[in-house]
C-alpha cells in the first residue's frame, strides 16, 4: 500500500468463551463469562491470547507485556493451519494474509480508492498505550484521499468490518455522503455496542488529522448497519468479514449516497453460504515455502521499516 508497516498484534477468535462472543450467542446458550476471560474495552492493558500453545522466541522487552508481530517480517500465515488453509476461527496473522491475499489480486487502477487498516489497529486503540501509536499509523495511510476505508474490527472474540466512506467530502455533501457502514454477521449480539468506541476512534482520527471540521459535524457522521447475510455457527465470523471486503471492492459505488442508492448490494441476500464457502476455498494461501522463508526473516531478527515499535514476535 506504500507505506511503513506497523506491527501488528496477534489476537484469536478461539479463546474462552467471552461475556458476548460468536460462540455462546449462537449456540444461545446466553452464558457470560468473567473478567479472566474477555480482553474488552474495560480491561484495556490485558494482552491477547493466540489460539493454540505455541513456542514463543523472545527479541527484546515488550512494554506492558503487550506481544508484537513484526509486521516488516511478513509474519503472515505462520499458525497452524490444515492443508494450508485456516478452519474458519482466525486470528489476526491469518486474517491480515487472506486480506494482504485479496488486496493484492485488486487491479492497479482501483487501489487509489480504497485503503484498509490492519486487523488489530483498532483494538489496540482502546488500550491506552498504544492509542497514540495506531492514530500515527493512520495518519501515514492519508485515508482523507481515499473514497473506502476498510477497518477490520475484533472485539469480544468476534470479527466484524467498519468501512469509512467518502471522509475526504464535505460532512454536508449529499451526493457522496461521508458514513460509516458497520458490517456484522452476528446481529444477534447487537453490533450497536461498538458504536462508542467508533466514535471516540472517528473524532481522533480527525483530530490527529488536524481536520477543520468541527466535533458536532463529525458526531453527525451516520453508522449504518446493513441486514447482510449472517453466520450460523460460532467459527466463521472471520471468513464473513473477509467476503464482505471482497465483494465491496467489486460492487463499490462510484459515490455513496445514503438518499439516493443505500443499501446497494449490501441486503439479506448478498450472498450464499455456497458461496461464501466457494470463496473461501478459493482464496490463495501461502505457500509452506514461503511461510518458512517469512519465520526465518523473523527469527533472524532483521528490520526492514525501521520502526521503533516493532519489538516482539511471536512464532
Amino acid at each position: 500500500m506504500g507505506f511503513k508497516r506497523a506491527p501488528t498484534l496477534l489476537w484469536s477468535c478461539q479463546g474462552k468463551e467471552s461475556q458476548v462472543n460468536c460462540r455462546n450467542i449462537v449456540k444461545g446458550s446466553g452464558k457470560k463469562g468473567t473478567d479472566e476471560e474477555l480482553p474488552s474495552q474495560s480491561r484495556p492493558k490485558e494482552h491477547p491470547r493466540t489460539c493454540r500453545k505455541r513456542k514463543s522466541k523472545k527479541i527484546a522487552a515488550a512494554p506492558d507485556s503487550a506481544v508484537l508481530l513484526r509486521r516488516s517480517a511478513r509474519l503472515r500465515g505462520l499458525s497452524n493451519r490444515k492443508n494450508g488453509k485456516s478452519d474458519g476461527k482466525l486470528n489476526s496473522v491469518d486474517f491480515d494474509c487472506y486480506l494482504e491475499n485479496i488486496w493484492r489480486e485488486l487491479p492497479e487502477d482501483k487501489k487509489s480508492s480504497f485503503a484498509y487498516l490492519e486487523s488489530m489497529w483498532f483494538y489496540l486503540y482502546t488500550t491506552k498505550l498504544f492509542k497514540p501509536k495506531v492514530l500515527r499509523w493512520i495518519k501515514g495511510l492519508d485515508i482523507f484521499s481515499k473514497k473506502y476505508v476498510f477497518v477490520p474490527i475484533v472485539l469480544w472474540d468476534h470479527w466484524c468490518l467498519l468501512i469509512f466512506c467518502h471522509f475526504g467530502e464535505s460532512l454536508e455533501s449529499e451526493s457522496k455522503t461521508p458514513c460509516m457502514l458497520l458490517l456484522d454477521s452476528l446481529h444477534m449480539a447487537g453490533p450497536s455496542r461498538y458504536e462508542p468506541e467508533i466514535r471516540k476512534f472517528v473524532l481522533d482520527i480527525f483530530k490527529n488529522e488536524e481536520r477543520p471540521e468541527s466535533q458536532q459535524l463529525i458526531r453527525k457522521i451516520k453508522l449504518l448497519i446493513p441486514k447482510v447475510p449472517q453466520q450460523t455457527n460460532g467459527t466463521d465470523c472471520g471468513k464473513f468479514a473477509l467476503y464482505y471486503i471482497s465483494l465491496f471492492l467489486e460492487s463499490a459505488p462510484e459515490n455513496f449516497s445514503i438518499s439516493e442508492g443505500y443499501p446497494y448490494f449490501m441486503k439479506k441476500d448478498w450472498f450464499t453460504p455456497d458461496q461464501l464457502e466457494s470463496f473461501w476455498l478459493e482464496l490463495p494461501t501461502l505457500t509452506k515455502d514461503s511461510s518458512e522463508d517469512m519465520k526465518n526473516t523473523a527469527v533472524s531478527g532483521e528490520s526492514v521499516s525501521g520502526s521503533e515499535d516493532a519489538i516482539i514476535y511471536l512464532v
